[in-house]
């Protein structure tokens, strides 16, 4: 672990929206960016805006942003003395965050440990436990197809196959049947061995009707931990978010302050120093929550959580990473009003979101009072194949959430996109619907809602 010192030079070893959001926060704080791009991220936005750029080799991210030693010999040969993951990538990865210590380098992040801890489900599941935070009943690792059907008898179904150390999705499985079970059980061995190098599994009860709501928590090396309200992440595709909001709507107040305090307790239980996120399952018909995973990073979806305190999450960051205590205590969060973000994504919801690339003919953000847009585009960019198909964050705010939804469908109104289909149409029409306004989410009202979408655009969604 490196002494905790003043940032003056920061490795920003990412791309996209996150990496050009960093390079901001790091403009107002004083600090001299320098962006690891690859080849096919030199004429970026993000390329454009550092104060230097070191180019970490070719477009395949295996070969350059998932490269611990040549992000660590990009850091040291510009001179930085920190280094900031983002999110996705290398961010959660507790070998990044022991080179960058023995490279005599800041990790603006948490400790290896916690992010070790954390990065496997079994293993954070106990640690919720053994801090009275409530889980899912759930199984040990499972040793066979056999030992699975055994297993999900004993919870009972349905039941849901999860990756140790898994994550974004990749390897979970959802079985109603235990005829299902072996072939399931083959498949998500196969794809969390090769998303993650590691197949391990085990199963947890699966609920039916429920919502996935996640609490932003915030610890320095000053003992200090606090939370900053939650958010309700549940209209999802396949595991993949497309809406966020906070607050979360429509759960009583003594829910709201004990999934706070319990996300609290596990963070001050483990001594948890950065930004983290605790993330819950929310059983609607029986209004109790269930601890899921701790995300070890910045999330995609924080803007909706400086927006309802005034919060600068990511210079936050670089603040505890330094050694200081955090600039607000618990008191301070006072969360008003409403936000919401759309991820827009250069993706087809009319051909079962398949992904595009192509250069942006058109590219014209809306602009107005509350409404943030966090990108890397600009006209004439290039999406290129390599990477993930996040294109723009829209985030805003509304003194209501009825506001904030209205807010929303108007800016994506004026959201000109013109050169890849993207997910706008879609988003436009979930925010519109009943469903959402009266805050009956669910992690699969999704799937319903889209094929509504579908049918009333014209497209057969016969199987």
């Amino acid at each position: 672990m490196t002494t905790p010192r003043p940032i003056s030079r920061v490795l920003v070893a990412n791309r996209g929206e996150i990496a050009v959001r960093i390079i901001r926060a790091c403009e107002e704080l004083g600090i001299a960016t320098v962006l690891a791009a690859s080849e096919a991220d030199l004429d970026s936005m993000a390329a454009k805006l550092a104060d230097q750029t070191i180019c970490i080799g070719p477009g395949a991210a295996n070969r350059s942003y998932l490269s611990i030693p040549t992000l660590i010999t990009a850091a040291q040969a510009s001179g930085a003395d920190a280094l900031h993951p983002g999110y996705g990538f290398l961010a959660e990865s507790a070998e990044l965050a022991e080179a960058c210590a023995a490279a005599d380098i800041t990790f603006v992040g948490p400790e290896a440990r916690h992010i070790r801890e954390m990065g496997n489900k079994l293993a954070a599941r106990e640690l919720a436990e053994k801090s009275g935070v409530p889980v899912l009943k759930g199984s040990p690792s499972v040793t066979s197809a056999q030992h699975a059907e055994e297993l999900a008898t004993q919870l009972g179904l349905p039941v849901m196959v999860k990756a140790a150390a898994g994550g974004g999705g990749r390897g979970m499985k959802i079985v109603h049947d235990l005829a299902q079970l072996p072939d399931t059980i083959t498949t998500a061995f196969n794809e969390a061995r090769t998303a993650f190098g590691d197949p391990t599994l085990y199963l947890e009860r699966y609920i039916e009707r429920s919502r996935h709501i996640e609490v932003q928590v915030f610890g320095d090396r000053h003992g200090n931990v606090v939370h900053v309200g939650e958010r309700d992440c549940s209209l999802q595709r396949r595991h993949q978010k497309l809406i966020e909001e906070a607050p979360a709507p429509a759960i009583s107040p003594a829910v709201r302050d004990a999934m706070r305090e319990a996300a609290l307790t596990l963070a001050g239980e483990i001594g948890y120093v950065g930004a983290g996120t605790v993330e819950f399952l929310y059983d609607v018909d029986a209004e109790r929550f269930y601890f899921l995973e701790m995300n070890t990073r910045i999330q995609v979806e924080h803007p909706v959580s400086e927006l309802i305190t005034g919060l600068d999450l990511i210079q936050e960051q670089f603040l505890v990473a330094a050694g200081d205590e955090l600039s607000f205590t618990q008191a301070d969060v006072r969360p008003r009003g409403h936000a919401i973000e759309c991820r827009i994504t250069a993706e087809d919801p009319l051909r079962n979101f398949q992904p595009s690339v192509g250069t942006l003919r058109v590219w014209n953000p809306p602009v107005g009072t509350n409404v943030r847009v966090d990108t890397h585009c600009y006209p004439g960019y290039t999406v290129p194949v390599y990477y993930d198909s996040l294109l723009a964050k829209l985030i805003v705010y509304g003194p209501t959430r009825s506001q904030a939804i209205a807010r929303a469908v108007s800016a994506l109104d004026r959201f000109e996109i013109d050169g890849v289909p993207t997910t706008v149409p879609l988003l436009r029409y979930l925010l519109t619907a009943p469903e959402f306004a009266a805050g009956e989410m669910t992690t699969t009202l999704l799937e319903d809602l889209q094929q509504r979408f579908l049918a009333e655009a014209g497209v057969d969604v016969r199987g």
